[in-house]
Parts: C-alpha cells; structure tokens; sequence
C-alpha cells in the first residue's frame, strides 16, 4: 500500500485528490496539512512514502517544507512531489535542487497523477519528464548556487557518462542499450553516481547533470 499526505492549504483541492487517490486498491491517504509547518509534523509522525506539497501555503511554505523533510536523514525514504499552478515555476525549479522528486501541474488529468505516483514510489524516471527537464534547463543557468564541476571528480568516467544520459531522460533501459549494458548494470551505475553525490533521486540527478554543464539546454532535441 502506497501511504500518501496531502498538503494544499485549498480543502477543495486536497478533497479531490484524496477522493481520487482512496479509490486505488494500492493508495492510501494518511493525512492531510493546510500548512507547511503541519506538513512537517505529519511527515514526521506518519512517515508517508510520498508527499503531495502545493508551493504556497501560509505559515510554512511547500519549499521550506520540503526542505526540512529532505535534510533530515531520519526521512530518507520520503518523496516529495510538489504542486504548482505554472509548469515553468522557479520555485518549483528550487524544490528540485532541494531534493524534491519532480513536481505536477494542479490540472493534470487524473490517471498521471496516479502513475506520478506509483513512479516516484518505485524509484522510475521523473514526472512528465519532458517538462521538468525544460523547467531544469529553464533555470539552471541561472541558479544562485551552481554545483561545482569538481564535485564530480568523485565520479569515474562510466558514471559521468551515465549521469550525462540521465540529464537527458535516458531511462535505465534506454542507458543499457546506449553504453551495451544489462539494463542491472545500467542501474548499479546511476545507483553509484546518486550516492556518491548525495542525490535522493534521478530529479536532483539532473539538476546537477545540468548546473555542472555535463547536459546544456538544447541537447534535447
């Protein structure tokens, strides 16, 4: 069972989201926050496998939130999605810096808010992958902080490689059949390289694929 919290200070919005969600044989939602500081705390208390965060909230906003469940090692295993109005958000663009897993639109339809979550549960790709590598890109070059490329000299030349392709989409499966590998190999690769790098996750993978200038805007396509 996929355990979820809802935090949107809107009651309608988390209403809607949790009649969709309860309906699936494989969700439960086990909490809802109309803040962010109440986010936390339930984070904290329920330990959900993935969060549901809308950026504007009052008394705590979704990035502070998600930064304070993100930082703390004791919720490792907590995925935050963020919630946003606008596909490109900058602070939607932040959140992924900060270890947020991906984010949604508020309007998707429902069957991708679903796999959005059976995906993130699971470890796979980033959500709508082709928009959130263009908010990415969209923002990157000019992020406050930019990663220092020598923060990969930890990395050998297979796993830049595979980071690289990952910037770009890449799927494991899809990285396998590029560098002709087992799919398992192409795996324990991004594995390593999100370890050594302190990634939660494929999402923050690319933002640092891309502040490091591994992958630049337009290698898309």
């Amino acid at each position: 069972m996929i355990r979820v919290l809802l935090a949107d200070d809107q009651l309608l919005v988390r209403a809607g989201f949790r009649a969709l969600l309860d309906a699936q044989r494989d969700i439960a939602v086990i909490g809802e926050a109309a803040d962010g500081e109440e986010a936390v705390r339930l984070v904290r208390e329920l330990r959900p496998d993935i969060v549901l965060m809308d950026i504007r909230m009052p008394v705590l906003d979704g990035l502070a939130a998600t930064h304070r469940i993100t930082e703390d090692p004791d919720l490792g295993q907590v995925r935050v999605v963020m919630l946003t109005t606008f596909e490109l958000d900058e602070y939607v663009f932040e959140a992924l810096r900060r270890g947020a897993s991906g984010f949604l639109v508020k309007d998707t339809e429902p069957d991708e808010l679903l796999r959005a979550v059976r995906a993130v549960v699971a470890g796979d790709a980033l959500l709508s992958p082709g928009v959130t590598r263009r908010l990415i890109a969209e923002f990157a070059a000019r992020s406050k902080a930019p990663a220092d490329a020598g923060e990969l000299s930890c990395l050998t030349d297979r796993e830049r490689e595979v980071m690289t392709l990952v910037g770009m989409g890449l799927t494991n499966d899809e990285i396998a059949r590029r560098l002709i590998v087992s799919p398992l190999t192409a795996k324990t690769h991004v594995s390593r390289t999100m370890v050594k790098l302190g990634a939660r996750d494929r999402a923050q993978l690319v933002v640092l694929a891309y502040e490091s200038g591994l992958v630049r805007p337009g290698w898309l396509g």
